[in-house]
């Protein structure tokens, strides 16, 4: 078998010191951002775990949550002891520094056969859309991605580096992924696996390591059912095998289309998916020859990836996130033809990459000009990013006409100028729009000043009241109401929280009789609060 060379101290320090960058940039700028969206449910979950100790599931309204084991929830939950509370800076802190194994193990992948390949590995993957979305927020899918990509490279490695062959350290990743993911988190990257010992013919791996992954899976299994039992009783375990195993085959949880990921990827992982997709068909096209190790690398990705995305293209329940496992092998891919010598098609390729990198900068300066017409308030004043953006252009022009600077520079220069648009625009911006913490507060000082049950009218238990509890951040148990008629028994004094629409169709004449205490905007829809007492104002 052709091997690559030895992975060397060189190629490990400049991996680690990757690492550490992207680190540093995956965690620019976090401290104590306002928690919105999906991070509000984990945010809650180590604020609970925070106050009342850990557990083998998260909990919510102190109640066990059915959808995740606490596995996530134990490192936010660490991380923000020293601190007495949770912050953005902690609960986004284990998917930064999974993303950040992500770009060491890439660039260790493709290093040996030349540091050019792996750096534009590295550039791609931080190039790609959801992986930037993804970094800064909690993913439980980027982290298993990291989880994937390691046991995918400790199969590579001994194989082609000379690397020792850990199978201790594979069957741990699996149960970590397991941990953190539920059974997917145990299957994909056993999947992965499995597709490179196919893709390479080691047969007798291949059905050793199937048969004890799936008999780890069934271990595994048998501890969830045994875990969740012993947290809710029988109840508690039927909402787990509903939540992390009927739910998302079944459709129940949300569907979409067969070709679902194979499609939407064009966009939400672009620049390396589609990039991938045209460096498969010059390799496909390219003529039968013995493939070289670097192409075998890629031919070894290609597997991988197509087998995440086929594997969750079955179940009913699809999200973009999910196949965050597949991007590595992507973005590896992409950067493929900067490895190649020869070929026209792949020249073409490069060609097209390098002139994306180099106008990256001016391509966003024009997106921001046409979002600032449409938010024009709330980004307020852009010449800062606007600098920063010339400067960065400035800077990929000056690296593409110095052949020696050519393509590392302009792809710098193109991460650099994505980031600190996200961070310092995209950020911000998705932050005032889905703004829910000024309405919350303001909710917490009206309640504190005049203590009394709490009614969330329509909010919805595991949707928009959650983004209300995080930043109330109180052990207090609301009472959840949906239609006009679960009001009618409502006893005085207490709070109600409802939007302006429900406000508005409220029939009963004492709720009616009620003006608003606090009119504001919550999650980009207006909200009211109510408060009812015993003697109603007029």
């Amino acid at each position: 078998m052709n091997k690559a060379p030895f992975i060397d101290a060189t190629v490990r320090r400049q991996s680690l010191l990757l690492g550490l960058l992207a680190l540093l940039l995956f965690i620019a700028g976090n401290w104590h951002q306002a928690i919105i969206g999906f991070d509000s449910r984990f945010v809650l979950f180590a604020q609970e775990m925070l106050r009342h100790g850990p557990s083998f599931f998260p909990t919510t309204y102190g109640q066990p949550y059915a959808d995740y084991l606490a596995t996530s929830t134990l490192l936010t939950w660490l991380l923000s002891l020293p601190l007495g509370q949770v912050t953005s800076l902690t609960a986004w802190l284990p998917t930064a520094i999974a993303s950040a194994l992500i770009v060491i193990l890439v660039y260790r992948l493709t290093a040996p056969y030349s540091p050019r390949w792996g750096l534009l590995s590295v550039a791609m993957l931080l190039l790609s859309s959801t992986f930037v979305s993804e970094t800064r927020a909690v993913s439980l899918d980027q982290m298993l991605a990291a989880v994937t990509l390691t046991v995918f490279y400790l199969g590579y490695a001994h194989d082609h580096f000379g690397a020792g062959k850990r199978l201790h350290w594979v069957y741990l990743l699996l149960i970590a992924g397991f941990a953190i993911r539920g059974p997917i988190g145990l299957v994909i990257p056993t999947g992965v696996l499995c597709s490179y010992y196919l893709i390479n013919r080691q047969w007798r791996q291949l059905f050793s390591f199937g048969l004890l992954a799936l008999a780890l899976l069934l271990a595994c299994v048998g501890v969830l059912l045994l875990l969740a039992k012993l947290s809710g009783g029988e109840v508690f375990m039927q909402d787990v095998i509903r939540m992390q195993f009927l739910g998302r085959m079944d459709g129940s949880e949300g569907s979409s289309g067969v070709l679902y990921y194979f499609t939407s990827s064009m966009g939400n992982y672009a620049l390396a998916y589609p990039m991938a997709l045209l460096v498969l068909l010059a390799v496909a096209f390219g003529g039968k020859r013995a493939p070289e190790p670097a192409l075998q690398l890629v031919l070894y990705c290609a597997a991988a990836g197509l087998l995440v995305m086929l594997g969750l293209s079955i179940p009913q329940a699809k999200k973009a996130r999910y196949v965050l496992p597949m991007l590595p092998m992507a973005a590896i891919i992409a950067a493929y033809p900067f490895q190649v010598t020869q070929g026209r098609v792949y020249a073409w390729l490069r060609g097209v990459l390098l002139g994306l990198w180099t106008l990256l900068p001016s391509l966003l300066i024009i997106g921001l000009l046409v979002a600032r017409r449409r938010y024009a308030e709330q980004v307020g004043d852009l010449s800062l990013i606007f600098g920063m953006l010339g400067a960065l252009q400035v800077l990929a022009l000056l690296a593409w006409f110095k052949p020696r600077l050519r393509p590392a520079g302009p792809a710098l220069a193109a991460v650099l100028a994505l980031w600190t648009t996200y961070i310092v625009v995209v950020e911000p911006l998705a932050r005032t729009l889905y703004d829910t913490r000024t309405f919350s507060l303001a909710v917490k000082a009206q309640i504190n000043q005049q203590p009394a049950p709490v009614v969330l009218h329509g909010l919805g238990k595991d949707a928009k009241a959650i983004k209300l509890m995080v930043n109330l951040e109180c052990d207090r148990v609301p009472l959840f109401t949906q239609s006009t008629t679960d009001l009618a028994p409502l006893q005085a004094p207490a709070w109600l929280v409802m939007s302006e629409d429900d406000y508005a169709a409220l029939k009963e004449p004492r709720l009616r009789a009620l003006a608003p205490t606090l009119v504001g905007e919550f999650d980009k829809n207006p909200y009211v609060l109510l408060h009812l007492t015993a003697t109603p104002q007029p």
